[in-house]
């Protein structure tokens, strides 16, 4: 009877080892099958990624922004390496300007084989590194993105970081904007391998070639664009401001010559700077403008022929009661009986009261929906800011007034220059653009410029002009002005708004004009945050603007008379 249990205990056993068998057999070769597939064609090839070259950023002349250059990735592998890991450290520091604590700390890691040490380091480097014949450390070709300008342009052009898997990635600015055209598309190469790893000479193999990365042409002028950072750097030291931008554009084909801004960035070494230096300000930080909006809306009046150049204003004698508030003059200066061109070369913001009536809130708001205030103005860099105007409908008297000399409005540069470009280019709007052209190994593409639109009528643009050049031979910043010279143009001082209410003190200074009148070359907006010399434009921002229009003039071929 004993024999007999133990029978059926070793019967039922091995029914139960069998039923094992089958599941486990069930898993490894159905649950299993295709990644243990993969594992074996892991074992049985080697396969490598080719990587793709990045495009590079043009000026429009062709030269580089931004390239891309040979690099390596240095590394170490662990289970080759003869020398203690103290003494490598030792060699390797002060080639690669690394301390050899940390350089150590990375190659005393226990669970670590294969140890990356730095990326993308110099083919000098390598070179010496090589000398020195560590072994067990060795080189992985990268890319490497370099500026052959420094941080000329940086905020235009953005820079190239890392994204969650490690691969290279444009951000901000043109590299984060045209990041899938830079990037072109990498290859790939894969061949039989032996038992160690090694390629099998005659085996079987396929590759799938990389396809380079597009270069960027863009409408960048580098001769503008080196004077306009000189000179906006300078302009921030002497006037004792904490931020300025600048940003040329050419009024008839809205290409982008030049944007620059301070304080700025290195975008080849990014990493030592705070994230708020990658913003571009002149897409992206919104302020109140101030009197450099007058123009915009004396053209909208103009339009709507609610005035003409000879309307007489009959409020500018003194300070206008709106509501509850006193609108007052800049300097506490009244013209009474002045017409429409006096209230522009005056800067009165009792005359643009006056113009903001007789457009009235609804007709207003149109205009400068027009012109572009309150949305995008489709700039082809990445963070463009859209301040949104007071919704339509909801505009009190004192919203009409105030709007009217460019409070109680928030713009970015970018809207600012576009609406006065439109001035320029005879009330034809056109959209700014960075990238003229992409380009690759064989063929080129323009990209399609914007339909050109109306806003306003030839008329009322030729009228407007005439009141800003007017402004520019007789006003507070005549003095500033290149002798012989034909600019249209205006200042703007405009307090700063905090917590409901403007600072005294502090100011924000711009000043736009384009050059010269009857058939513009350019249009250069400039502003500078907070300068300390001065609050008013008319000694900043306006010497400032003609220092670097004095030195585009000849470049651009602009003679006096012009």
């Amino acid at each position: 009877m004993e024999i007999e249990t133990r029978l059926v205990i070793i019967k039922y056993l091995f029914v139960l080892m069998g039923v094992v068998l089958l599941i486990r057999l069930f898993y490894w070769q159905g649950l299993m099958a295709s990644e243990l597939s993969e594992q074996a064609r892991a074992q049985h090839q080697s396969s490598n990624q080719i990587l793709a070259p990045r495009g590079n950023i043009l000026s429009q002349d062709n030269t580089w922004l931004a390239a891309s250059q040979e690099a390596w990735l240095l590394f170490a592998s662990k289970p080759e390496l003869k020398e203690d890991t103290k003494t490598i450290a030792v060699k390797l520091a002060p080639l690669l300007g690394e301390e050899k604590e940390r350089i150590q700390s990375l190659l005393d890691r226990p669970e670590a084989v294969w140890i990356p040490i730095k990326h993308k380091i110099s083919t000098e480097i390598k070179k010496n590194i090589q000398a020195m014949e560590i072994a067990g450390i060795g080189f992985d070709k990268q890319e490497m993105r370099v500026y052959p300008e420094g941080s000329l342009s940086a905020q235009l052009l953005g820079f190239v970081g890392k994204d969650e898997e490690g691969n290279d990635k444009g951000y901000f600015g043109l590299e984060g904007q045209y990041d899938l055209p830079l990037s072109g598309k990498p290859g790939y190469l894969q061949r039989e391998a032996d038992a160690r790893g090694a390629p099998i000479i005659f085996g079987d193999s396929k590759e799938i070639s990389a396809v380079g990365g597009a270069d960027l042409v863009t409408h960048v002028d580098k001769t503008i664009q080196l004077v306009v950072e000189q000179k906006l750097k300078q302009g921030l030291e002497k006037y004792g401001a904490i931020s300025g931008s600048a940003v040329v554009i050419d009024p008839k084909t809205g290409g982008v010559m030049a944007i620059a801004s301070f304080p700025s960035y290195d975008p080849f070494k990014y990493y030592d700077f705070t994230d708020e230096l990658f913003k571009n300000p002149v897409i992206s930080d919104t302020f109140e403008p101030g009197s450099v909006f007058k123009p915009i809306v004396m053209a909208s009046g103009l339009d709507a022929g609610v005035i003409n150049p000879e309307t007489v204003c009959d409020i500018c004698h003194g300070p206008y009661k709106v509501d509850k508030y006193f609108i007052e003059t800049w300097d506490q200066k009244y013209y009474a009986n002045s017409t429409m061109t006096d209230v522009i070369l005056h800067s009165d913001n009792v005359g643009m009261t006056y113009v903001g009536n007789k457009l009235g809130a609804e007709r207003l708001y149109d205009y400068l929906d027009k012109f572009g205030f309150g949305g995008l103005t489709g700039i082809d860099l990445q963070g463009e800011a859209n301040p949104r105007l007071r919704k339509k409908g909801t505009w009190n008297v004192v919203d009409t007034a105030t709007a009217a000399f460019g409070q109680g409005v928030a713009v970015t540069p970018i809207q600012m220059v576009k609406a006065i470009a439109i001035i320029a280019n005879k009330g034809m709007n056109v959209e700014p653009r960075v990238v003229d052209k992409i380009k690759g190994l064989g063929w080129e593409q323009d990209l399609p410029q914007s339909q050109e639109k109306r806003v306003i009528s030839e008329t009322a643009a030729n009228q407007v002009t005439k009141m800003m050049i007017q402004a520019v031979k007789n006003g507070e910043a005549k003095w500033a002005v290149p002798k012989g010279f034909n600019v249209a143009g205006k200042t703007g001082t405009a307090q700063i708004p905090l917590q409901g209410h403007y600072d005294a003190e502090k100011t924000n200074a711009s000043f736009v004009g384009f050059a010269p009148p009857s058939d513009p070359k350019f249009v250069m907006f400039i502003t500078l945050k907070e300068p300390k010399t001065s609050p008013w434009a008319s000694e900043t921002t306006a010497p400032l603007w003609f220092s670097i229009a004095k030195e585009m003039f000849p470049y651009l071929g602009i003679q006096p008379g012009d």
